[in-house]
């Protein structure tokens, strides 16, 4: 497999199409965490690989889609950072900031007339930004922010569920990798 960012508005389109029937999610273009794993000390390297966990790491950042399947990975970033510190240094990251990933205009979601935009769905790490979206804070929640939460839950799973896969098959982060 290959991996391939969409390119065009109508690819997006179809990664949304399988979050709203797989994981009934409307307009989700993939969902998008960091994995910190953990390396041995490389010689000579200092504190630079050294993390908030207090081991030594590198952080593999990816957005996948609906099905499981990685879109985009960035692997690497060599200094004590949050996944979304990554995310800003990284070139998906300066693309999607500065609006050249070609997302699709705001579409109305699937059997309403509200009109929204086009996200990639995230954790706390993450800064907000039009096209990223988070849980609402657990407090006070009404019923539909609720639903919204479950929800937006069940899409942002599918980049947990996959960094799992990842581990399970080549058990990647089981013990600290050589560099």
């Amino acid at each position: 497999m290959c991996l391939q960012l969409p390119q065009t508005a109508d690819e997006w389109k179809k990664v949304a199409d399988g979050y709203w029937q797989r994981w009934n999610f409307p307009n989700c273009i993939g969902a998008l965490n960091g994995k910190h794993a953990d390396i041995q000390k490389p010689s000579a390297s200092g504190s630079m690989y050294f993390n908030y966990k207090q081991r030594f790491s590198i952080v593999l950042l990816g957005l996948v889609n609906a099905d499981y399947e990685f879109m985009m990975v960035d692997v690497g970033i060599n200094r004590p950072i949050s996944d979304g510190g990554v995310l800003h240094h990284c070139a998906f990251g300066k693309a999607l900031y500065d609006y050249k990933l070609n997302i699709p205009r705001p579409e109305k979601l699937p059997n309403s007339s509200i009109i929204a935009l086009f996200v990639i769905v995230a954790d706390d790490a993450f800064m907000l930004h039009p096209n990223t979206m988070k849980l609402f804070p657990y407090t006070s929640l009404k019923k539909e922010e609720r639903v919204f939460n479950k929800r937006l839950s069940r899409a942002r799973n599918t980049i947990e569920d996959t960094f799992g896969i990842l581990n399970s098959r080549f058990e990647i982060f089981q013990r600290p990798m050589k560099l």
